[in-house]
């Protein structure tokens, strides 16, 4: 890699315009804004985290696309992201994993929830485990790439998403996933 190749910049960010569900601290609705309007002001919204695991306890890794609006090219440990205004929490679930991966029909299992307010991000974050062990259909968009590691191995990765790491260590301390296969 060159010195010009690291030094050049990242391309211009999509940001899809759409509306957004926001909620109050309390987790309550409390209206709607446009997704640009909700990263601008720091609003607090609800998002959800699909932590997808094959038979051998693996996670399914991706890397996020550069023109990610946030954590370009970061690693994600879940799919998912932000409940559209109205949108049922387990109804954005499922449109994200299908969007994201491809899978379809699988069945979401609810696994609890938490709050990540770090970094300017103000989320209530919804968790479902998912296990698939089919091929994937990535979304060119938001998908650069994905591939399996254990949770361990996954969440030592250094550039993890703050979100999503904290997804995957709510899930092992709540005993939902095992440590290492």
């Amino acid at each position: 890699m060159t010195d010009e190749s690291r030094e050049a910049p990242l391309p211009a960010p999509h940001i899809a315009r759409e509306r957004i569900q926001l909620v109050d601290a309390r987790n309550r609705p409390c209206g709607s804004a446009w997704r640009a309007e909700m990263r601008r002001f720091r609003f607090w919204h609800r998002a959800t985290y699909v932590v997808v695991v094959n038979p051998r306890g693996e996670l399914c890794v991706q890397r996020r696309t550069l023109t990610k609006e946030v954590f370009p090219g970061g690693l994600d440990l879940a799919a998912g992201g932000v409940v559209g205004a109205g949108e049922a929490v387990h109804v954005a679930a499922r449109r994200e994993l299908e969007e994201e991966l491809g899978i379809r029909g699988a069945p979401l299992r609810p696994a609890g929830g938490f709050v990540h307010a770090s970094g300017g991000h103000h989320i209530f974050g919804s968790l479902y485990l998912v296990e698939h062990d089919g091929p994937l259909q990535l979304q060119a968009e938001e998908v650069a790439d994905a591939f399996w590691l254990p949770p361990t191995a996954a969440l030592a990765r250094e550039a993890v998403t703050p979100d999503t790491r904290q997804a995957v260590e709510a899930l092992l301390v709540a005993g939902l996933l095992e440590a290492a296969p």
